[in-house]
């Protein structure tokens, strides 16, 4: 774009922000062909549009969207209350492409009561308009079923898809059918019951859905009492199996204090690109609804609006009219007559931690699943935390691990291993004999090591290393510094992985102060570190007993001229010992490395008896 056009276009969003009025509303952001790619809300639209003009932007996302604005609406709203509203309902509309993104990646099943003469109770996973009352949606499928089989015990509704008029039974246009044989259905269809008796199994149903379900429990009660005081103990007998029916599904139920009714419970797990929201509702001290659900940030959102975006969304969804709100941390909710609280101790308390419990149980799931179909993710995403967790420039995507094996001095090896994208990358290991320390000195041994493979690395221009992991603490590491930065002036990280008494992976350190990383086991951090220190330590040691079981296996064959030891490898399989071959006829031997080789053999066998 020209500098004429730009400051032509300029002067065109100026002329609309000096008119905006300073009331609340929802505003729109345009681009040049007309497409809303932003929808914000404001308690004063003008002050908050002028904002994003007047002030140096601090993030990245957010200039990007500047520059994309060509035309700006708004709507006027009579409160900001209202505006929260309507910025919800916009982003769900046009899904502006700098707004947080609402994911539903699936249709969660709800519970429906059908308009119907006589209405029936059923699953479903679509929301007709008019079709019925909907009560839902449930995340979880086993509390769905769970309240249907309660509903089902309890009222002996009909579950048929006939459809049932006044006249037709009147008429007697139907038929009784099996459900009603063996006693699943009151049979409405055939005048077995009226319709204002059946409204009353509803009623009980639609508590029950609420969360009510003490309301239902105190009207069986009473019957129960009735039937009782009236000597009818049999139908006595029959509440009475109702009433435990419920009874067991309220303790089946997260029980708070029976005194809590009707709140909200919210809590949030964000990271830099998702925030995942959780939502409690309580009635009479249950938990009669959860849900979570997962934003995808654009424009670096903070927790307390992506907070107040998700209690927006979820009280409409739900049709909450809770009067209290429980939040993590202090937010303003235009809603009136709500309250809000931020508890720090006691019943409210353990409601927020368990939605906390949730939202992060959630997330966890997400990623797993998320993991599974995109395992390059999973590999990037833990990058970024060892990144952040030791303060690299630059994401470890090669990191290199050593570690020396000797017995007392002897044999002394080491070895090199190579984890790419954190995966082993064998082809990259290295094997090295210990060449210029005598006896047991591990710190020479890594000096010696690491020069090698990174002088080395330098003459042939390969790759360096993001990370270099040494197999021990802090003197390991200084070995290493001491080459790569004082000797070779690279600046590779170093950090040095450190076991506990029992031998197992505890700490991770790193720099020259030796910084300490706790390493919390079962986090997939952990596991990583625990497989690169389990990877070295079995390849030095490999590398280790092949070199001492080679010397211990030399045998006089080695030092005869002429035998090589594909020779040797014939005759000790054969033979099985230098002692037998010697005691051998020459025309066995000559049978298996050939005459010139058994002559050879046999004169050198002889002199060294």
């Amino acid at each position: 774009m020209k500098k004429e056009e730009i400051a032509k276009k300029d002067e065109y969003l100026k002329g609309i922000i000096s008119n905006l009025p300073e009331k609340p509303g929802c505003y729109q952001y345009l681009n040049d062909n007309g497409v809303i790619i932003y929808v914000g809300k404001a308690k004063n639209l003008k002050r908050r549009v002028s904002s994003y003009f007047h002030k140096e932007q601090t993030t990245l996302k957010t200039k990007l969207l500047v520059s994309k604005i060509a035309d700006i609406r708004y709507i006027i709203v009579n409160s900001e209350a209202d505006a929260l509203l309507l910025e919800n309902n916009l982003i769900k509309q046009h899904k502006p492409r700098y707004n947080v993104l609402l994911k539903d990646d699936k249709t969660y099943p709800s519970i429906c009561i059908s308009n119907d003469y006589f209405p029936k109770i059923f699953k479903t996973r679509k929301i007709i308009r008019g079709a019925g009352q909907y009560f839902g949606p449930y995340s979880n499928t086993g509390a769905l079923n769970a309240l249907l089989q309660l509903i089902k015990e309890l009222y002996p509704l009909r579950t048929c898809s006939m459809r049932i008029t006044p006249e037709g039974v009147r008429y007697n246009k139907y038929d009784a059918c099996l459900e009603y044989q063996i006693k699943n259905c009151c049979a409405p269809c055939i005048g077995k019951i009226g319709q204002k008796e059946y409204f009353k199994y509803i009623e009980g149903v639609i508590s029950i859905l609420k969360g009510d379900t003490r309301k239902v429990q105190e009207k069986l009660l009473a019957e129960m009492q009735v039937h009782a005081k009236n000597m009818n103990f049999e139908e006595a007998q029959k509440i009475k199996i109702k009433y435990e029916l419920i009874e067991n599904f309220r303790t089946r139920s997260e029980v708070v204090s029976t005194s809590m009714h009707n709140l909200d419970v919210f809590n949030i797990e964000s990271d830099e690109k998702s925030a995942f929201i959780n939502f409690l509702h309580i009635t009479n001290g249950c938990i009669n609804q959860a849900f979570t659900l997962e934003y995808k940030k654009k424009l670096d959102e903070s927790d307390e609006e992506l907070l107040t975006m998700g209690i927006v969304e979820m009280r409409e969804r739900f049709k909450s009219d809770a009067k209290e709100i429980i939040v993590p941390f202090t937010i303003e909710l235009p809603f009136e007559n709500v309250t809000i609280n931020t508890p720090i101790k006691g019943e409210k308390m353990r409601l927020l931690t368990l939605s906390k419990l949730n939202v992060k149980q959630y997330k966890a799931d997400r990623l797993k699943h998320e993991d599974k179909l995109n395992p390059e993710q999973k590999s990037t995403r833990l990058m970024k935390e060892i990144q952040q967790e030791l303060h690299l420039d630059k994401l470890p995507l090669i990191i290199e691990c050593f570690d020396n094996s000797n017995i007392q001095g002897s044999d002394a090896v080491a070895a090199c291993v190579v984890f790419k994208k954190l995966k082993p990358s064998k082809k990259d290991y290295r094997k090295y004999n210990i060449k210029s320390v005598i006896g047991a000195d591990d710190y020479a041994s890594m000096r010696e090591v690491v020069e090698r493979r990174y002088s080395r690395a330098i003459e042939e221009d390969t790759p360096l290393p993001n990370l270099i992991i040494a197999d021990g603490g802090k003197g390991q590491m200084e070995a290493i510094r001491e080459i790569v930065e004082d000797k070779l002036n690279l600046n590779i990280p170093i950090a040095g992985l450190v076991k506990d008494g029992r031998h197992k992976t505890s700490e991770l350190i790193i720099g020259k102060n030796g910084e300490s990383i706790g390493l919390k086991q079962q986090t997939a951090l952990f596991r990583l570190m625990t497989q690169i220190q389990d990877e070295v330590h079995r390849f030095a040691i490999t590398f280790h007993r092949d070199k001492r079981s080679k010397r211990q296996t030399a045998s006089e064959l080695d030092s005869i001229k002429g035998i090589g030891e594909k020779s040797k490898q014939a005759l000790l399989k054969e033979f099985k010992s230098v002692k037998r071959i010697r005691e051998a006829n020459i025309e066995d031997i000559i049978a298996i490395v050939g005459k010139a080789k058994a002559e050879i053999l046999m004169k050198s066998l002889k002199e060294t008896v």
